[in-house]
């Protein structure tokens, strides 16, 4: 279940509404809610990040820049996890300090949301009200968050579907829904878990490509945690590599962010040295 911005969680990006692929391309919707340029930088100095005694990353430094979208790769029990949760406020440095814009981050903030792989969808709430509920926890009027939740459903390709409840769409039509929670709150920050973690092939290109195309007009400040090496540089700006117990290398993704880029030479030798530094 989502926490910080809004206890729930998670937005979304261009890809027409259709019933039988997750991949189609949703054109936004011109009535979707526009969010200026407001991301916001995580910095992490000589970090230590776990339970007391077992750190799972120790002596961590790390500069997420405003707006910029960071991929991290790993094995699994390398902290991806444990990074997230701390930067949402979830969990407190052992050693070492965490600040957001330069000030200490202490707790959860609705600037920072957290989406996780599961859809954590209240499954007695329509697909609107599951995504108005962040707009609800900060009081905004309910014709206005009606409103704003319905455009965002427009904008992931299911303003036809507002009114059904989750169990009767996909599971990657709920992963829309969940992504519109998150990005209706306006968060300055989304960290994401391996949200399309548990998706087939097709809906999961469809689920990167929607996700680029939305965060195109929030501005938002994106970590993005996965197993996936060419999920993680289809959609960073940079890529973060952990392994066993620490930072191993941050690297430059070069662009443009093309599906058939990953021929490009360029790319062929990012790729070849990010599974040599996981030792994969």
């Amino acid at each position: 279940m989502s926490t910080s911005s809004e206890t729930v969680s998670n937005t979304p990006p261009g890809a027409a509404p259709n019933t039988s692929s997750e991949a189609a391309r949703v054109t936004p919707s011109e009535a979707a809610p526009a969010t200026p340029g407001r991301g916001t930088r995580l910095t992490l100095a000589g970090a230590s990040l776990g339970r007391p005694g077992a750190p799972a990353l120790d002596s961590v430094d790390l500069d997420i820049a405003p707006g910029e979208i960071l991929t991290v790769v790993g094995p699994s029990g390398c902290g991806k996890s444990t990074l997230l949760r701390t930067l949402a406020g979830l969990l407190a440095p052992l050693t070492g300090e965490i600040t957001q814009d330069g000030h200490p981050l202490t707790g959860p903030s609705a600037d920072r949301a957290l989406v996780f792989q599961e859809d954590a969808l209240l499954p007695w709430r329509t697909l609107r009200a599951n995504v108005e509920l962040p707009l609800a926890i900060r009081g905004v009027p309910r014709a206005e968050r009606r409103a704003q939740a319905q455009a965002w459903l427009e904008r992931v390709g299911l303003g036809a579907q507002a009114r059904q409840l989750p169990h009767r769409v996909s599971g990657g039509q709920r992963q829309r829904v969940q992504l519109a929670r998150a990005l209706a709150g306006r968060p300055r920050a989304v960290l994401m878990d391996e949200p399309f973690g548990a998706l087939d092939a097709q809906t999961r290109a469809g689920m990167q490509d929607l996700l680029v195309e939305v965060l195109r007009g929030t501005g938002a400040t994106v970590v993005f945690v996965t197993h996936d090496v060419d999920e993680a540089l289809f959609l960073g700006d940079r890529v973060a590599l952990l392994g066993t117990g620490g930072l191993l290398a941050v690297r430059d993704i070069p662009r443009p962010r093309e599906r058939g880029a990953h021929d490009d030479p360029a790319r062929v030798a990012l790729r070849r040295d990010v599974l040599t530094l996981l030792g994969t």
